[in-house]
């Protein structure tokens, strides 16, 4: 159990760090709860082999991992930036937004960032806490 907890938290910081990063050269500016919101997407998509047989193409798993992100933005946007009222994003100017948190458009952004996610998280996990060394099917 402890080996798990160590496990996850260890890709929530990757996933974490990472996804700041991201947001930083992109936009040049983030929020620690974005820092959060990118570990837990990085964990989750993680866990998609775990619920998932490897056969499943990683076209079929960018999609359940932009899924994800889509929901995890969601439920973010929904704490940080309508109750808590911290505006860190706004998708209200973009067509198909729904209530300015979450955009058709960035979902399809988030499918090539799923990709990389898949690779990484498999890669961190075949490294670091010796599991299945990872292979993949397109779809």
């Amino acid at each position: 159990m402890r080996r798990q907890i160590y496990k996850h938290f260890t890709l929530l910081l990757w996933g974490g760090f990472i996804y700041y990063l991201i947001e930083m050269i992109y936009r040049g500016y983030s929020h620690p709860s974005m820092f959060l919101a990118g570990g837990l997407c990085f964990v989750l998509i993680g866990m998609i082999n775990h619920y998932f047989p490897w056969s499943l193409g990683i076209a079929q798993q960018a999609l359940i991992g932009a899924a994800i992100i889509t929901f995890i933005e969601l439920a973010c946007g929904l704490i940080v930036n309508i109750w808590l009222g911290l505006d860190i994003w706004d998708y209200s100017h973009l067509p198909l937004n729904f209530i300015g948190q979450i955009s058709l458009l960035f979902f399809f952004l988030w499918i090539p960032l799923a990709v990389v996610a898949i690779f990484l998280d498999d890669w961190l996990r075949y490294k670091l806490f010796d599991e299945e060394k990872p292979h993949y099917t397109i779809f």
